[in-house]
């Protein structure tokens, strides 16, 4: 593989117009399928095969009335103290609202209050609640508009008014954040290189890279239905690793320029030894991207494969188009130093990273309990890990949603913010209204239910609908218990009425997914740390390097999880990060998190182990070759975590609760990783070992091919033979 890369370096950085040609084609043919090809984004949790999925087919199929997938809203109104939504002013504004609700746009029907008696028993309180013809992904503009002018009547009569539900809740946008990491990541360049030029290539490259990608995927919206955060998963993993990639080339690249070598075999080395870390680097983050597709829920399919999109085209970016981009900037990447920035070690004296790593080298025990520990610590917060989807409870709180959902808690209970829809179905001939009001009869009867709705029958007879209202909230575990004891009961129903009965709605949606998700982990699991074993032992072409590798991931994701829980649902530091409040995790998290932190963990991994495997093979002693490997790699790698760490950071300003979470995770697995597990565990662990760290049984070494990640074959052919003459250019288009 190295020969081959070093082929394409060279013949990139020779023949770079004809390169540099075929990319900006690539961008231009993709930026028009992306202005003309677009479509909408949804924004569901759906799961096919679930119980309250399958429940809402059925209520589509046989009760379309119900609407049982659109959008909804509760217009909440709060008469001031003393006073009550009664009296005759108040019910005025309040019917006038209601009046005005039933003309806006895309409504399928407006509930009055009064008529359905959903007056608190105070009077202070009621609701009506607003169904909408679309599900919430077509909810227009216009339509959000109508249902908050809507509430000014009500508002001008002295009455809280405040709007929540599905129908409110706008689709996440792409915000300019990332800006704030690409401006970090600009800076530690500059200050990693000490030039202007050597910084700007990375940047250029990934800026191209991130371009092309985020066109494709864009375009991709117009033939098949994506998640709204399908692209911002994308975004953040391929600016953090085209940045890093081109990092690590541009760094050899001018390693090898230092060295007197000329431009085109420069870059050919490069991409050779480098690019071949690149290349396996990138397998195990597609790896444990398209891994996601073993969880079988949609929306983590569509982002797992958008973002192995990103990433791939990363790594094809780095690997050609970089390579020329470094022929048009031939020894200028060594030269415009900054004052004052020298991008290398002071002169005789050894690189920080060395002195690291002899320090660590030299003591790794108490070195390997310390970090262990360190980590043990930061992890204990997980112990306490909550799952859930968030609704309207976790909005700010100054927003109208949450503080439509505290008034409906407080005038009717928390369970009135999430009531549960439950389908009875008889069509193997039953009565299903029967059935329905017998299986309504045991239902009151559960301790956490607060009122059961009498069943509303479709005109053909075989279903049914009833609502329960819990007493507890949508996240509470005993809304949850309650679900699981209302699908338990439903199976008595079948044996004695023949009759199915299934439980549905968000809340009860909701539950589904974090129940997939968990089952899922497990399998999930296996396959990506399975598959990324075998990769890594064709890089290291060791055992236990792939082991302690996975290990110290499992760490990783410990102390994150721990990290995550203490701020988003303990609120520790939690106005530091901006957030306004706590609650459960998101329930997608865990498994997102563990695919993408693995495979930037693997980044790491094989960026810094495969120099000290290269030392180790050009016969450096196991010890020694820890400490040259970090002598050259630990600068870079350093560099290249603080990148990505600005890069995943810089949307925890994000507006969107999700996406805030999503980068404060990824940035503190990052930190955790590189800093902790690879910087710190990696060396004392391979020091303990000594040369066991590179053992590999003798049948499994006969197994496994042998790919050169480390570039020993590339460097005999080069140290034997004159460099590959298909290259050969006018003397005038070397530099």
């Amino acid at each position: 593989m190295a020969t081959f890369l070093y082929r394409l370096g060279r013949f990139s950085y020779l023949r770079r117009r004809l390169v540099a040609l075929i990319w900006a084609g690539l961008l231009v043919l993709f930026g028009v399928g992306a202005a003309t090809l677009s479509g909408p984004t949804a924004n569901d949790f759906s799961i096919p095969g679930t119980e309250a999925q399958k429940a809402i087919d059925l209520l589509q199929e046989r009760m379309p009335q119900a609407n049982a997938d659109g959008a909804t809203a509760s217009v909440v109104f709060g008469a001031p103290q003393g006073g009550k939504v009664t009296d005759p002013a108040a019910k005025a504004a309040v019917e006038r609202t209601v009046a005005t609700l039933k003309g806006a746009p895309q409504v399928a029907g407006v509930v009055d209050p009064y008529q359905a008696k959903a007056v608190s028993p105070d009077g202070r309180f009621a609701y009506a609640q607003v169904t909408y013809k679309v599900t919430p992904i077509d909810i227009t503009e216009q339509t959000r508009d109508a249902l908050a002018d809507a509430a000014e009547p009500g508002r001008a009569a002295g009455l809280t008014v405040e709007t929540g539900g599905t129908a409110t809740q706008a689709m996440p946008e792409q915000s300019a954040t990332e800006i704030i990491g690409v401006a970090v990541a600009a800076v530690v360049l500059i200050i990693t290189f000490g030039s202007l030029v050597a910084a700007g290539l990375p940047l250029l490259n990934a800026i191209l890279g991130v371009a092309i990608a985020m066109s494709a995927i864009t375009a991709a919206t117009g033939l098949f239905e994506m998640s709204s955060m399908t692209s911002t998963l994308a975004l953040m993993l391929g600016l953090a690793v085209a940045i890093d990639y081109a990092l690590f080339i541009v760094s050899r690249y001018r390693h090898e320029l230092a060295e007197g070598r000329d431009g085109p075999d420069a870059a050919g080395r490069a991409v050779g030894t480098a690019g071949s870390a690149v290349v396996f680097a990138g397998l195990t983050v597609v790896i444990a991207l398209v891994g996601l597709m073993v969880v079988d829920i949609p929306i983590l399919t569509e982002m797992g494969l958008a973002a192995a999109f990103a990433v791939a085209v990363a790594v094809l970016i780095a690997l050609s188009l970089l390579p020329a981009l470094l022929g048009f900037a031939g020894r200028r990447v060594l030269g415009g130093r900054l004052p004052g920035l020298r991008g290398g070690p002071r002169e005789g004296r050894a690189p920080l990273g060395e002195r690291w790593a002899r320090m660590v080298v030299k003591h790794p025990l108490p070195v390997l309990l310390a970090a262990v520990a360190a980590l043990g610590v930061v992890a204990a917060p997980a112990l306490d890990l909550r799952l859930g989807l968030p609704g309207d409870e976790a909005a700010a709180p100054s927003s109208s949603q949450r503080k439509a959902y505290d008034m409906l808690a407080e005038g009717f209970g928390p369970g009135s913010n999430g009531p549960l829809l439950v389908v009875v179905d008889s069509a193997d001939g039953g009565n299903a209204q029967a059935a329905a009001q017998k299986f309504a009869g045991e239902l009151r009867g559960l301790k956490d239910v607060a009122a059961v709705t009498p069943p509303a029958p479709n005109p053909a007879g075989d279903t049914a609908l009833l609502t329960v209202v819990p007493k507890s909230g949508p996240s509470d575990k005993a809304t949850e218990d309650l679900v699981a004891e209302i699908r338990d009961h439903g199976k008595g129903l079948a044996g004695s009425t023949g009759a199915h009965a299934m439980v549905t709605g968000s809340t009860a949606m909701n539950i589904d997914v974090s129940a997939k998700l968990g089952d899922a982990l497990l399998p999930y699991l296996l396959v990506v740390v399975g598959l990324a074993l075998i990769l890594l032992m064709l890089v290291f072409r060791s055992v236990l390097v792939p082991l302690k590798a996975t290990l110290g991931f499992l760490l990783t994701v410990a102390a994150t999880f721990g990290a995550v829980v203490a701020v988003f649902q303990w609120g520790w530091l939690a106005g530091l990060f901006g957030v306004e409040q706590t609650g459960p995790i998101m329930s997608m998290l865990p498994i997102l998190l563990i695919g993408v932190v693995f495979g930037l963990a693997m980044d790491y991994q094989v960026f810094l182990v495969t120099r000290m495997r290269e030392e180790f093979v050009h016969g450096a002693a196991p010890g020694e070759a820890v400490v040259i490997g970090f002598r050259h790699g630990a600068r870079v790698v350093v560099a290249a975590a603080v990148i990505m760490i600005a890069v995943f950071a810089g949307f925890i300003a994000s507006g969107d609760s999700m996406i805030k979470m999503i980068g404060f995770a990824l940035a503190a697995g990052v930190a955790f990783d590189a800093f902790v597990v690879r910087m710190t565990l990696v060396p004392a662990v391979m020091a303990l070992a000594g040369r066991a760290a590179w053992w590999l049984p003798r049948w499994l070494s006969r197994v496994l091919p042998n790919v050169d990640v480390e570039g020993e074959k590339l460097r005999q052919v080069l140290d034997g033979e004159a460099a590959p003459a298909d290259e050969r250019a006018p003397q005038s288009a070397r530099t």
